[in-house]
């Protein structure tokens, strides 16, 4: 809470001291998403959840007449959630936290920004290897995800060409795919370059940080310190289909077991097919394998992930997603109707996976095991 609140008193001061010289032509903008659920699953200890998640917005923007903009973001994310076992029990959770608080400087080729944000990035679509610092779940309308607290500089060239660098501080808990989390009192940093090749783009990408495997007391050895760098690389073309690559290998200096080295490779590829208003199938792999020495690939894992979608009329679409994992052989399948209008959408949901499904889904409990229906109702405003 300290560092939200250090970082809103550095915004509204600066906001005050702009707006004393520009404030007719300075900008404010509130907007925000309201969103209801209903979730059924008979697997679950609780068969049926019911949901309420607000995320309200506010933008300002200084207009300064010259050639760099001066704009500034605050979010928050207000959920609560009842899990029913009709005539017998029910429990209910509710949580309130910033989810975007930062402060951005920009010109036509420059971009800073400082403060709570989204960092992401990389060609894959489903199984994203170069996922280091977001969580967002590709069968998640809303596509939520936590923010990291830092400060991202992007240039572009005019050849298309970029770069990034980036700075994280007191981020410990779990980024992305990390699995040992971080330790809080060291800055992260790390860059990116991404450049236009003949028919497509590349990028290469790094990032230095120093893990903490405390907490894992008893499974791995316990280091307070253990710097770790990561490698990722990625391209994308587009062709007769579309062609992407990502992969990423994860070192750690000091010895966790199969957790000192990490290697991910996805090959993903799409294509629309003229097939009445146009189907659209993507399709990709990836290769993710723990291990104690470098590209010793002695515990893989390979899965398989196959999305489609295709619009029916001018206000519905159909979406199915399904995950085949090659080592369990396991099938986890979703599909997802959902009508659009200008402000409303309407979500109808359903999902047939293993008992023992692991997805992410921030409530109180893993709601998407075994088979289950979900409503969502989403209000922009």
């Amino acid at each position: 809470m300290n560092k939200i609140l250090h970082i809103s008193i550095l915004i509204f001061a600066s906001l005050n001291a702009f707006s004393q010289s520009k404030e007719e032509e300075n900008k404010l903008e509130f907007k925000g998403q309201l969103s209801s659920w209903v979730h059924y699953n008979n697997n679950n200890t609780y068969p049926v959840y019911v949901g309420t998640r607000y995320i309200p917005q506010l933008n300002y923007e200084f207009n300064t007449s010259t050639n760099y903009k001066i704009d500034f973001e605050a979010s928050a994310n207000a959920v609560g959630d009842v899990g029913i076992q009709f005539w017998d029990k029910a429990e209910g959770n509710a949580s309130l936290n910033a989810y975007r608080l930062w402060g951005r400087y920009s010109t036509d080729q420059l971009e800073v920004r400082i403060g709570l944000q989204k960092i992401d990035f990389g060609t894959a679509q489903i199984l994203r290897a170069l996922r280091w610092f977001d969580q967002v779940d590709p069968r998640d309308p809303l596509q939520l995800t936590d923010g990291v607290y830092g400060a991202l500089a992007r240039y572009y060239f005019l050849n298309n060409a970029n770069i990034w660098l980036w700075s994280l501080y007191g981020n410990n808990n779990q980024k992305g795919m990390e699995v040992i989390g971080t330790n809080k009192t060291i800055p992260e940093f790390g860059g990116r370059i991404q450049f236009p090749v003949p028919m497509g783009e590349t990028g290469i990408s790094y990032h230095h940080r120093v893990a903490n495997s405390e907490e894992f007391e008893g499974v791995i050895p316990e280091y307070e310190k253990i710097p770790e760098n990561r490698i990722g690389i990625d391209g994308k073309w587009d062709l007769v289909v579309g062609l992407w690559f990502e992969g990423a290998y994860v070192n750690k200096s000091k010895y966790v077991g199969a957790l000192t080295h990490q290697q991910i490779f996805t090959l993903g590829s799409d294509y629309t097919f003229n097939l009445g208003a146009g189907l659209n199938v993507t399709l990709e792999h990836m290769l993710f394998s723990n291990d104690e020495n470098a590209f010793e690939f002695a515990n893989t894992n390979n899965n398989t992930a196959l999305s489609m979608m295709y619009p029916i009329g001018m206000f519905d679409n159909i979406q199915a997603i399904s995950y085949y994992n090659w080592e369990q052989k396991q099938i986890y399948n979703f599909v997802n109707w959902f009508r659009s209008f200008d402000k409303t959408t309407f979500y109808l949901m359903a999902y047939w996976n293993p008992e023992n499904a692991v997805v992410p889904t921030g409530g109180i409990q893993n709601l998407y095991a075994g088979k289950g229906i979900q409503f969502m109702f989403v209000f922009n405003h």
